[in-house]
């Protein structure tokens, strides 16, 4: 198979458009445009629907290519990360993914380490919930993650980083509230894909409770700050709302606490280049832990 092709058709399928593709690859669209044909008389497959004005969308095997394409410039990246991290000593780009509470709680004083350690390394920390960051990482568009919630994915691995723990939480206003209470106040709840969403949902099937109002909110900062406002409860990690429960503004409610793991997680075929091995073995403090997978286990619900 052309590789040259094969990396067209891959610019055409990530872009959805020929000529968004052709401007990406710096190349005419007539050329794109051959050069997809061309690949697809040498797999004798139609890859690419054309017509109807719907836009451009893949066939079956297009849709199958693109995902071995995907993974064979993954590769190809790796490769060029690692060498550029073994030319110079320690240089490269590094991209950590992390949940929203982590990046914003537990993330900071390990980048700072990392980062005065490796004083030629860029590193980029993109947030999302356990969902976002685990399609990115899948994606390869970051090189790890450490996530809230469990992946039910078997193409990525996880690690046992550490508990994080949550508690129930509402306005100081409010008195000490009893499980029948709270079934008539308003739930505030993250999006589906979070992982205090998921504790969440988890403890309102253990105590039975069907919430009369759900508000969502995409951040667990957002939560804290409008139970302190007075309205609603919350199952919140306890270093979010240590602030706010310190100055008395909510307080924590008569339940027990609830420690969930939190994971560092990898792609599971993706060989770990220098600076991503290196940031794994500050994270989890065992290098023998970092065995391309071979001792991970799959995370799973």
């Amino acid at each position: 198979m052309n590789l040259h092709l094969l990396r067209i058709f891959h610019a055409v399928a990530e872009q959805g458009s020929f000529s968004r593709a052709a401007e990406a690859l710096y190349i005419s669209q007539p050329a794109v445009s051959k050069a997809v044909k061309e690949l697809e008389s040498q797999v004798d497959l139609a890859l690419v629907e054309r017509g109807g004005g719907k836009g451009l969308r893949l066939t079956e095997s297009g849709l199958a290519l693109f995902e071995h394409a995907r993974g064979i410039f993954a590769l190809e990246r790796a490769a060029i990360e690692d060498i550029q991290a073994r030319v110079g000593s320690q240089k490269g780009r590094l991209v950590v993914g992390a949940s929203t509470t982590i990046a914003g709680y537990r993330l900071p004083a390990y980048a700072a380490r990392f980062l005065g350690a490796h004083s030629s390394v860029s590193l980029e920390i993109r947030v999302g919930n356990t969902q976002e960051v685990s399609r990115a990482l899948v994606e390869c568009e970051i090189d790890l993650a450490l996530v809230e919630g469990a992946v039910d994915d078997q193409r990525i691995v996880a690690r046992h980083w550490r508990d994080d723990e949550l508690r129930l939480f509402a306005s100081s206003r409010e008195s000490d509230l009893r499980i029948d209470d709270l079934r008539e106040k308003i739930w505030l709840l993250r999006e589906p894909g979070s992982g205090t969403r998921e504790v969440s949902e988890r403890m309102l099937r253990l105590y039975g409770i069907e919430p009369a109002r759900v508000v969502e909110i995409g951040c667990n900062e957002g939560i804290a700050r409008t139970l302190a406002s007075g309205m609603g409860v919350a199952m919140l990690p306890s270093l979010v709302a240590e602030e706010l429960l310190n100055l008395q503004r909510i307080r924590a409610l008569d339940f027990d606490p609830v420690n969930r793991p939190l994971f560092l997680i990898q792609l599971k075929e993706r060989p770990l280049q220098p600076l991503v091995k290196a940031f794994a073995e500050m994270l989890l403090g065992d290098s023998a832990m970092l065995g391309h997978g071979k001792d991970m286990r799959i995370a799973s619900r």
